[in-house]
């Protein structure tokens, strides 16, 4: 309907005023005027030279007179406002009433695919909530691209060396007594989580004492002995000591155990592993061959540099005065890795906003290093997720750990459930199935409804609420259209017959018609948020629709029929939409 009317309107402004103008923009009517699609005619009337309103009749008595669908319109100042015919809503719904994928573009597999990071953990501690946005964020973004028909390849880089993977790896061995994830009965990642912390509170007890000795902070920072262990158990692992490596190899075993259940319960996945310890040899050999041919420079104590100040930029450290590699290193490894070893064309970092300046650094040195693609790589950056008393820090233990977060959700949903008592005929397998759809799905939905730029207050009593705009008020919606379903029978089958349409069955039409270009934009903006608010406006309609209009009690079976078709597609776009967020819905609820 868009393109009809863009296209219409571009020939009435030549055929009327011999002026070519761009592709118009439309926009929805507002509620108070008569209207379904409005055209603002101010940007043209500068290069007319004539009044607003003349030029707003004259254009709609044309689109009226040329345009099928065009049943009526009304001008208010220099805004035009079209009414389509309501015939053009019955058989657009009539359209798309068979393709059970309606709004997604099947994904062409000729086409290069798009990598998209996301996670990226260190396997020195568990998974946190701010692991959770970015987990959701980066299965999303994946999902949604392929919506629009773009193959895509869904990836984590596992920081699994460096001096933080050795504070925990070290701290273990002194303190650890031999303990494992059987032994203790923890999730591996916990466990290596629980010696990391362990290592700071060492550490911190350290330096306390060097001060009190007489050293100055940032002397005994640096020379609190069990940092100086770390350090050395770093270099030792960079030679291939023996007993340094397999320490490391069954700590991160238990950590990779403890990551996939993790990933399991949240409903994401990846397409390939990539792990650091195996591209930051490729990143130092760039960095060298950068140095030999004057890209980087190396400063008196043997580190080496790329020197961004000509283009508004400081100084970075790509190597250090022991030879060993620092995060950027690692990561000019990888992504020239990856561009090796997939048909890529695009790439996606999905990484908080504190991590803004470093992919701004990344992207300029693969620039100046020669590789063309440097230019197609993104930094999803997105905001931090804060509880109501601050921060979260991962070396005082003071995150809400991600499983325990899920488990909570799922524990809320079940003292929700069972207060409101709706559950009767339902196995105790059910529902607690029930349960964790609902809790998931509250969490899931509460953060992937925010844009992603902003900083979230995290409050799970409030995501897990049945009423506005959450993911449990939309998923009984979906139970609720599911019912009907149920009740109606073989309704759901007959043909359609000529209506008269109702208002409310037009409002909940017109949103439908919606889908596929909030989908697009969700794509191009990189925001799950659209889709999420898209489907809440969504459910808020078809409320009204269920609350105003009779549906299996219609005064005819016309109506009726048709009401039932209209719930099934609604059911069945808010199954699609949440299936883009990765959000499961219940049948019952």
């Amino acid at each position: 309907m868009e393109k009809i009317l863009q296209n219409k309107i571009q020939e009435a402004f030549k055929v009327l005023y011999d002026l070519d103008i761009p592709s118009p923009e439309l926009q929805a009517t507002r509620k108070d005027f008569e209207g379904d699609v409005t055209l603002v005619v101010f940007p043209y009337v500068k290069q007319l030279k004539k009044n607003p309103k003349e030029v707003a009749e004259k254009i709609g008595a044309y689109l009226k007179e040329n345009v099928d669908e065009v049943a009526d319109f009304n001008v208010v100042g220099g805004f035009l406002n079209l009414v389509i015919d309501p015939a053009y809503y019955v058989n657009f719904l009539k359209n798309i009433y068979q393709d059970e994928h309606f709004g997604f573009t099947p994904v062409d597999e000729e086409k290069k695919a798009l990598m998209v990071e996301y996670s990226s953990p260190n396997t020195n501690k568990p998974l946190h909530l701010g692991h959770i946005r970015n987990n959701l964020l980066g299965h999303s973004i994946s999902e949604i691209y392929k919506a629009t028909g773009k193959p895509v390849i869904k990836t984590q880089i596992i920081n699994d060396r460096g001096i933080h993977i050795c504070k925990s790896m070290l701290a273990w061995q002194k303190f650890g007594d031999g303990e494992t994830p059987q032994s203790s009965g923890m999730k591996g990642d916990h466990l290596a989580g629980k010696y990391y912390v362990k290592f700071d509170q060492v550490y911190k007890q350290q330096v306390k004492d060097l001060q009190e000795k007489g050293l100055s902070e940032e002397d005994a920072k640096k020379e609190a002995p069990i940092l100086l262990e770390a350090q050395e158990m770093l270099r030792k692992w960079e030679a291939k000591d023996p007993e340094v490596m397999s320490l490391w190899k069954k700590m991160n075993a238990w950590v990779y155990d403890g990551f996939n259940e993790t990933y399991q319960n949240l409903g994401v996945n990846f397409d390939k592993n990539y792990y650091e310890s195996e591209t930051y040899l490729l990143g130092k050999k760039v960095v060298e061959e950068g140095l030999k041919k004057g890209i980087f420079y190396q400063k008196e104590d043997g580190s080496v540099w790329a020197d961004l100040s000509d283009e508004g930029l400081d100084e970075k450290l790509l190597l250090r005065a022991d030879g060993t590699s620092v995060y950027m290193t690692q990561d000019i490894g990888t992504a020239i890795k990856r561009f090796q070893d997939f048909d890529i064309d695009s790439h996606i970092y999905v990484v908080g906003n504190e991590q803004d300046y470093h992919f701004q650094v990344l992207f300029l040195i693969l620039k100046k290093l020669g590789y063309d693609w440097a230019d197609k790589l993104y930094h999803l950056s997105y905001g931090m997720v804060e509880l109501p008393h601050g921060k979260m820090k991962s070396r005082e233990g003071t995150v809400v750990d991600a499983d325990d977060l899920m488990q909570e959700m799922t524990r809320t949903a079940r003292e929700i459930s069972q207060e409101l008592g709706k559950l009767e005929g339902y196995s105790e397998e059910e529902k607690e199935r029930l349960y964790r759809i609902i809790g998931l799905g509250a969490l899931k939905y509460y953060i992937l409804k925010v844009d992603p730029k902003r900083t979230i207050l995290f409050d799970p009593k409030k995501s897990i609420d049945f009423q506005g705009n959450t993911g449990p008020f939309i998923q009984y919606t979906y139970a609720r259209i599911q019912s009907i379903l149920r009740k109606a029978g073989d309704l759901v089958h007959q043909d359609f017959v000529q209506i008269e349409l109702n208002p409310k069955e037009k409002e909940v039409i017109k949103q439908l018609t919606l889908f596929p270009q909030i989908i697009a934009a969700a794509a191009e903006q990189q925001n799950p948020g659209l889709i999420a608010n898209y489907t809440y406006d969504l459910v808020k309609l078809y409320n009204s629709f269920y609350q105003s209009v009779p549906i299996l009690a219609a005064d005819n079976e016309a109506d009726k029929i048709f009401r039932v078709k209209l719930s099934k597609k609604v059911g069945e776009t808010i199954k699609n939409a949440f299936k883009l967020l990765g959000i499961e819905v219940p049948e019952r609820m």
